[in-house]
């Protein structure tokens, strides 16, 4: 069985700054407490791991508790990070492409693609290359990204914040031959929402989560999750895991 942990929009500012009065950084650090005790194979952070904007030093606090949980982990750039700095404090730079910070790992004989939506878009080049990934798969799929590529339903940020070219994400991935799991953030909301054969799941963040059915910006409530995933041979099960 392969666990993965998936945890999103840290939010983490400088310490002492003021984050509308939530405690970002022992948020953090509480959720990391939660998965050592459950040990998943991987961890992967699907962006705004900065409060406002990408600063190197916010990132390597965030590495530093990272390195100390001992488990493996990947990140992910998000609107409010900067996918240079990220790539350059976290020692991914042969993942950085022009600017941008898209891979892909192999887990376990699966072959996971993770893409950079910072700008909200995926460029012309990330496009080519995810053609070129989805060529490589075999049975049950699996992509992480921050933006999710279709509309969730939570009013204001469908509004405000969508992936604006989601439409192309969504042609590639569509014309895969089987099932796609794709795990985001950004929303600060938990939905699932299926297309055709692709499933996106956004999991809630780690700062605030945002009232879907509201059409300005409001918070429904204060409670951290992070998702959980288990895929074993045929089967894949993921749930949220709130805190709090």
């Amino acid at each position: 069985m392969l666990k993965i942990a998936q945890i999103t929009d840290l939010h983490i500012g400088w310490e002492g700054e003021e984050t509308y009065g939530v405690d970002v950084r022992q948020n953090f650090l509480s959720v990391l407490a939660d998965l050592q005790t459950h040990k998943p194979d991987h961890l992967v952070v699907t962006g705004d791991l900065c409060y406002l904007d990408g600063r190197a030093g916010i990132y390597q606090w965030i590495k530093e508790k990272l390195d100390d949980t001992g488990l493996s982990y990947e990140v992910l750039s998000g609107n409010h990070d900067d996918p240079k700095i990220l790539a350059e404090v976290f020692g991914l730079q042969s993942d950085l492409k022009d600017g941008e910070l898209f891979y892909s790992r192999n887990w376990e004989d699966h072959h996971i693609i993770f893409l950079d939506t910072t700008t909200g878009v995926v460029s012309d080049a990330q496009l080519v290359w995810l053609e070129d990934q989805v060529a490589k798969l075999s049975g049950t799929a699996l992509v992480f990204m921050h933006h999710p590529p279709l509309l969730a339903g939570v009013q204001f940020m469908d509004r405000n914040h969508p992936l604006h070219n989601g439409s192309a994400v969504r042609d590639i991935l569509n014309s895969y031959g089987d099932i796609v799991h794709i795990f985001t953030g950004h929303y600060h909301a938990a939905r699932s929402i299926q297309e055709k054969r692709l499933c996106v799941n956004i999991t809630p963040a780690c700062y605030f989560q945002i009232n879907p059915f509201a059409d300005d910006f409001a918070v429904d409530h204060y409670r951290i999750g992070y998702r959980w995933i288990e895929w074993t041979g045929e089967q894949f099960r993921h749930s949220v895991r709130y805190l709090g």
